[in-house]
């Protein structure tokens, strides 16, 4: 069966986030169930250089301003990629969504319909040997493919997409409707419109032969007023047409047993290493090298959505319990402001780094106790299951993705061996720091932590089970006979 991801990000050749792994990995857990799977993303900067074997595939003039072509190519890591090459749209350096001055560049419209559009060129045929059975959105820059589709007067492939992250939705001034070539008739609640606006992810919720998102509890959130962002109604309506798959890893670049960013190497059945990471993390950060202090950190985008005001709350907590913190991010300046003088008024307790440094991640995964990550919603979330691979155990708030990768070392799963973290409900400073008097209960009864460390490291994180899923939602979209 072949299918077509749209998407604005992959790994390794664009990435902002966690899309970008998801739209890098999942192609290749799928090729495992014998499905041919394509990624076509936009021609930023550096994306063509990334490419091995291009041959330009489909030449268009003028597509939204300007010629266009596609070009076909492997990607380092083996993803078969279409690339929109449309410098008059992509050709630009930075951020690919925002300008220099942090604001949305303003042909966005245009930028991501580009992409839609040409999903919807490749879905009806227009590659001639190459057509797909399956055209999957992911997110709202992909999100009027399916609504071309939908539109078009063709025989069209199925259509799935992916949520994300709603509260990022694509909302355009209604004026245009006519140079994205939609429709006045599709200008409905029934159709792009949403609050007098065109709405990219309305349109391919709305359109979409099938929505997925990146976790089942997710998928249940979304339905509510809380965490629906005004699309509640629409996925309520759509229920049956929407599943909740957890995303994965890749568990073959992170592996403890083969990482060569960290300082030992250290497996489930070998753990000694572990505690060589904790050494080497806590001399990097300037921190007293102490095997015995519990030893958090926080890999994140510092941001309300992160819940990193509750940790900064709570640092008098973790310092009386003993702890030491190890942080590694950037955002919000408040929050940067508030870890930064953290760090100054608690030396060789607290320590890290504002930015984003990847060698310096996989260290802390694999030399830090727990990771904490107090999220206020998270859809699916990668780093908890980081954590996971590298017997980090997760804190993290009971939600969305965190709710379904991590089981709370309660007195019932603690019996039954089955806990490999922490949970706490509801987002707040309180429940946090409740939390954290667990933790260091948990912590002190060495043997009871290490079983939870081991099963932790043991659960499958990585992509097979999700890409069995997908696969057999792709099935159900597509009768065996019309493969």
């Amino acid at each position: 069966m072949r299918v077509l991801f749209v998407a604005s990000e992959l790994y390794p050749l664009v990435k902002t986030g966690g899309l970008a792994d998801v739209c890098g990995a999942l192609p290749l857990a799928l090729a495992q169930q014998r499905f041919d799977v394509r990624a076509l993303i936009p021609a930023y900067p550096g994306v063509l250089d990334g490419l091995r074997a291009q041959v330009t595939r489909l030449r268009m003039d003028p597509l939204f301003g300007g010629a266009v072509r596609v070009v076909a190519g492997l990607s380092e890591t083996g993803t078969q990629v279409f690339a929109l090459d449309a410098p008059h749209l992509f050709a630009r350096k930075g951020n690919p969504y925002v300008g220099p001055d942090g604001r949305d560049w303003p042909d966005n419209h245009l930028r991501f319909g580009a992409l839609s559009w040409m999903a919807r060129e490749i879905g009806l045929g227009r590659l001639g040997d190459w057509r797909p059975d399956i055209v999957h959105a992911h997110d709202w820059q992909a999100g009027l493919a399916p609504a071309y589709l939908a539109l078009s007067r063709d025989r069209r492939p199925a259509t799935v997409i992916t949520i994300h992250n709603i509260a990022f939705q694509g909302l355009f001034p209604a004026d245009t409707l006519t140079p994205l070539r939609l429709p006045q008739s599709a200008f409905t609640p029934e159709g792009v419109e949403y609050h007098g606006k065109v709405g990219f992810l309305k349109a391919g919720l709305h359109y979409a032969d099938q929505i997925t998102t990146v976790s089942p509890t997710y998928a249940r959130e979304i339905q509510t007023p809380e965490f629906g962002e005004g699309l509640d109604g629409l996925l309520r309506h759509r229920a049956r047409q929407l599943t909740g798959i957890v995303n994965g890893i890749d568990a073959g670049k992170c592996n403890p047993a083969a990482d060569a960013s960290i300082a030992a190497r250290y497996t489930a059945t070998k753990p000694e290493g572990k505690g060589a990471n904790k050494a080497a993390l806590q001399s990097r950060l300037g921190l007293q090298v102490n095997a015995a202090a519990p030893l958090f950190c926080v890999i994140s985008r510092m941001s309300a959505q992160k819940g990193l005001d509750l940790l900064l709350a709570n640092l008098p907590t973790l310092l009386a319990g003993g702890g030491q913190l190890a942080v590694l991010g950037n955002g919000d300046a408040n929050l940067e402001t508030g870890f930064r003088n953290a760090m100054t008024a608690n030396p060789g307790r607290i320590g890290g780094v504002i930015g984003y440094d990847e060698p310096l991640a996989h260290l802390m995964q694999a030399g830090a106790d727990v990771i904490v990550v107090p999220s206020r919603f998270e859809p699916c979330g990668l780093t908890q299951l980081y954590g996971l691979r590298y017997g980090t155990l997760p804190l993290v708030a009971r939600l969305g993705g965190l709710a379904d990768t991590v089981i709370d070392a309660n007195e019932a799963a603690m019996h039954d061996g089955v806990a490999t973290g922490f949970q706490f409900a509801p987002v707040t400073t309180e429940a946090l720091g409740n939390a954290f008097t667990r933790v260091f209960e948990l912590y002190a009864r060495k043997d009871a932590w290490r079983q939870v460390v081991h099963r932790a490291m043991t659960r499958k994180v990585g992509w097979q089970e999700p890409a069995e899923k997908y696969a057999a939602l792709y099935r159900s979209l597509v009768p065996p006979e019309a493969v």
